[in-house]
């Protein structure tokens, strides 16, 4: 099968499920190329952002409890989409701000990723964040009121994320996106 024949695809119809704040679930009944017929359930995301802010020679980082999977993380400050129009840039500032208590004054937009794509529509946008300064944290959730923060020097993270001591996707993704943008 080649490239061409996936754009024989097409979606028949979608029925919503549940639908919630800022995400919604649905099932939807695609086309095939010879017209076989096949349901997929979808979970509808707005999408997100995640910020991997380097300052003086370390990545700084936040531990958050991830109820799913009922234990605390290690990560790059990141968050929904969740606020209407907001533009994935402004939300990356406001994550920032909201969990590592940090301004940056330059982001730089390194990489997008879809997260799940077999079920999910969710697009991660990652930033690198340079020239910050200290702010106070406005934290957004019951999990961020917890969350604390950790400065990993940059000659340490592999050994993290090999470990599998950081095994958060979008962390490891915009870990080696940042550390190839620096030139390391």
């Amino acid at each position: 099968m080649n490239a061409e024949s996936f754009k024989e695809f097409k979606k028949v119809s979608e029925e919503l499920i549940h639908s919630e704040d800022w995400f919604s679930f649905a099932v939807a009944e695609f086309e095939g190329p010879v017209g076989e017929r096949i349901n997929r359930y979808i979970f509808h995301h707005p999408g997100a952002v995640g910020v991997v802010p380097i300052e003086d020679g370390k990545i700084v980082l936040v531990r958050q409890y991830r109820p799913a999977l009922e234990m605390e993380m290690l990560e790059i400050p990141a968050g929904k989409l969740d606020i209407e129009g907001e533009e994935p840039e402004k939300a990356a500032h406001r994550e920032l701000i909201e969990e590592a208590g940090l301004d940056a004054s330059r982001l730089e937009e390194l990489c997008s990723f879809y997260n799940s794509a077999g079920f999910s529509d969710e697009k991660t946008v990652i930033y690198l964040a340079t020239e910050m300064t200290r702010v106070d944290k406005i934290a957004a959730s019951v999990e961020e009121q917890y969350m604390t923060t950790e400065r990993v020097p940059l000659e340490d993270v592999y050994e993290l994320i090999d470990s599998g001591y950081i095994t958060d996707a979008k962390t490891i993704i915009g870990i080696y996106s940042a550390m190839r943008f620096i030139g390391r």
